[in-house]
């Protein structure tokens, strides 16, 4: 074992600390805001869940980029634990794996970092002595890939249940490592031979993003605590390697200084998680692909440690025509001879598998199961997929939980199975918010917000406090791109993005949101429904801007389309908030300003003369992001003032400026960085409307409200309440001081004045 110290300060200079550091620069004005999630519930993958069997009801959850979560056992909501996470600690939102004490309820270890290129930092193992209040950094030597595939495989991270000071860690590249002290250092256990993890010729080409956990693919640790003692390091361990064709399974019996393959293993397949039961049983879900995607084979196979023998057990065979896998396996801490197994990746829904038996037989609980979707209602459409970590309560064998690519299912009466009864699940994930914001519209009357989600469409917001009745429909969007509306008639609103089941990729509404309609035809080209989409102030003409593609305009809610005049393609198109006529654009990194006074028929260019001189093209990035931030997000963009006819705020990356009608842009004070831009209801006595800002501001980073046209600026976050990365903000036009926050895996915010 070679002992590596932590890396601390290294890639980026970020301790976790919650407080400033001694020195630092003075603050800005503070304006305390109250922040609440807008409740979606759910909406990303919640890929591992682990109960903490020496404190009922005490269980934790993990995502795969938007944190962790602590369940709150009286109300049954789950609580944010990463939320002080600052932008440049965002690839520590993605939690790879996910670790408790069985003897210490205090103790929780976070396995931290969502990608594996070169392009981000390494991961961190974080840890807590206090439930996740709280968290002390390790860096580790090497990257985490919570969100790449094989992300709901399986712990990769353990603590020894006979040595709380003893934690396993399996890595996606750099093979396996121990901590002795509790996760202050690793070291990397060379013991384990390279040749079991690392690729070879024999497997192949790796898959791409989502259907593969890399080059390197140790993917879960297992202890067998009778092996040891109490206050000594268990002696036998497992170790799960994501490999076909070859030995997967390996076991050591000396605390890890040897490793040997697990006899006559099964080797058709990878595995995916495994469980150990109380009477020596192994149990192990296998698949033929890491996942979370499709999958063409697998089984679930039990290992009678005692006798060294397999039994293939699996509860359903996948076939040519219904190819699929198995995710988990999981046995209930008071039974070890009731199971439950999922599948992955069927393409008609996944199923949940019980067994009484050690798995000699098995039956389906989906085939006459009840669903209570009302907690989160948008996932009535969609299967049930990505059940790959199932867990039994300890405290309580009728409890259990399922994971989906949306949040969760729960069960109170799991033994009602076993009766030949009906179980009855409900959506468990209140509390955590898992989306992507693309874009945020309030209007200036009627519903709160309306929301362009990744994934999961979209959604109108008519209580912020409640999740909405669905998605809205038609079209049914997987992602929504853009929303918009139309100033001076909030009626109109109008949203693209990917149809789903062959609609058309635009959707619009006359009623504020209450009903929705596609229009008689989209732009020739078939535009895909990534890119931007305007609406003029009185709601006549809309142009759509496909990503890429040229821009084209509609004055008869697409019944016929019109390519613009002027505008370079994929150029973003603004609507002047109080001529219905003009529209605003720009091409920054070509110098180029574009108006138009006939509806959106022509534009007309002219010359971007910043104060402070031409703004320097981005530089290639990855998963988005370049030295100009995220390309999703409000930097780099025009705004247009409410209730002032040609008057632009130019929110570039690297400053703020302003023009009022015709003239040349001014650069505002204090502003180094923005991320995100929006304007909302203006102060009392204020004339023109407050400006919230993600970005640098005087130094600091964090998001920030001025009253005044930026003359001065007020952080309205706290160290507390950052989210990592943030793509969007808004204020809104009813309420003075209310803003609206996209972040990138931990959903909308929203915050009040306190």
């Amino acid at each position: 074992m070679n002992p590596i110290k932590p890396l601390l300060g290294a890639l980026l200079g970020a301790q976790l600390a919650l407080a400033a550091a001694a020195g630092a620069a003075p603050r800005l004005a503070e304006q305390p805001y109250s922040w609440r999630p807008v409740e979606i519930v759910g909406g990303g993958f919640v890929d591992g869940f682990a109960f903490q069997p020496a404190v009922p009801g005490l269980s934790y959850a993990r995502t795969d980029m938007g944190g962790a979560y602590r369940r709150d056992s009286a109300t049954g909501r789950w609580q944010p634990l990463l939320d002080f996470l600052p932008l440049r600690d965002v690839n520590l939102m993605g939690v790879e794996s996910l670790a408790i004490d069985p003897n210490n309820p205090d103790a929780l270890y976070l396995a931290c970092g969502t990608y594996t290129n070169p392009a981000v930092p390494n991961g961190a193992l974080l840890r807590s002595s206090d439930r996740g209040k709280t968290f002390q950094r390790t860096d580790l030597p090497f990257k985490l890939g919570a969100n790449e595939g094989g992300r709901g495989n399986g712990e990769r991270l353990a603590v020894d249940p006979n040595d709380g000071r003893v934690l396993w860690l399996a890595s996606r590249l750099n093979g396996l490592w121990r901590s002795s002290d509790a996760g202050a250092s690793f070291q990397r256990v060379d013991s384990f031979p390279d040749a079991a993890w690392q690729r070879n010729d024999n497997d192949g080409p790796p898959p791409g993003w989502g259907g593969s956990d890399g080059k390197a693919t140790i993917n879960f640790i297992l202890f067998d605590p009778a092996s040891g003692t109490r206050g000594q390091p268990t002696r036998t361990i497992y170790a799960g390697v994501s490999v076909v064709g070859r030995p997967s399974l390996w076991v050591s019996t000396d605390a890890g200084a040897s490793w040997q393959p697990l006899p006559r293993a099964p080797t058709r397949h990878r595995p995916m998680r495994a469980t150990l039961a109380s009477d020596g049983h192994l149990y192990v879900a296998y698949a033929s692909e890491p996942g979370p995607h499709r999958m063409r084979d697998g089984a679930v196979w039990r290992y009678d440690v005692r006798e060294q023998s397999w039994a293939d057990i699996t509860p359903d065979r996948p076939s040519p025509t219904d190819p699929f896998g198995y995710a988990t396996v999981t046995v209930d801490p008071a039974n070890p001879q009731r199971l439950l197994a999922s599948t992955a990746g069927r393409g008609r829904g996944d199923q949940l598998w019980r067994s009484t038996d050690g798995g000699a037989t098995w039956r389906s609980l989906f085939t006459d199961a009840r669903f209570d979707a009302a907690a989160a209602p948008y996932v009535a459409d969609t299967h049930l997929h990505w059940l790959y970590d199932v867990k039994i309560d300890p405290a309580n064998p009728d409890h259990a939980l399922f994971t989906t690519g949306y949040g969760g299912w729960e069960t109170l009466n799991l033994r009602d199975a076993d009766a030949g009864k009906p179980t009855t699940w409900r959506v468990m994930s209140t509390g955590i918010e898992e989306t992507v914001a693309l874009a945020l519209h309030s209007p200036t009357t009627g519903v709160p917000l309306v929301t362009a989600i990744g994934d999961y469409s979209g959604f109108v917001h008519a209580d912020l406090d409640k999740p909405a009745p669905g998605n809205p429909k038609p079209p049914f969007f997987g992602n929504t791109h853009d929303v918009t509306g139309a100033e001076l008639a909030p009626e109109v609103i109008v949203r693209i993005g990917h149809a789903r089941d062959g609609g058309k990729n635009l959707g619009y509404s006359l009623d504020g949101g209450a009903t929705w309609r596609e229009p008689k035809s989209v732009p020739a080209g078939k535009p895909t429904g990534d890119g931007f989409i305007a609406v003029s102030a009185d709601g006549q003409t809309w142009i759509w801007t496909p990503k890429g593609g040229t821009p084209h305009v509609s004055h008869d809610h697409g019944d016929t389309w019109t390519a613009v005049q002027g505008l370079p393609a994929g150029t973003r198109v603004i609507a002047d908030r109080v001529n219905p006529k003009r529209f605003h654009a720009m091409a920054l990194f070509d110098n180029q300003l574009f108006g138009s006074t006939d509806s959106g028929l022509s534009f007309t260019a002219r010359p971007l003369a910043l104060p402070d001189g031409p703004a320097t093209r981005a530089a290639a990035g990855s998963n988005n992001r370049s030295d100009r931030g995220d390309d999703r997000g409000g930097q780099d963009r025009l705004y247009a003032t409410p209730g002032r006819e040609g008057d632009l705020w130019l929110a570039a990356f690297h400053g703020l400026y302003r023009a009022g009608n015709g003239k040349a842009f001014k650069r505002l004070p204090s502003v180094s960085e923005i991320h995100a831009f929006g304007l909302g209801r203006a102060a009392p006595g204020a004339k023109d409307p407050t400006l919230y800002l993600v970005g640098t501001v005087a130094g600091q980073y964090g998001i920030f409200r001025s009253t005044d046209s930026a003359k001065t600026w007020r952080r309205i976050n706290d160290d507390a309440h950052q989210w990592g990365l943030i793509l969007q903000v808004s204020g809104d036009p009813k309420v003075f001081g209310r803003v609206y926050v996209g972040t990138h895996g931990r959903g909308v915010l929203y915050g009040d004045p306190k």
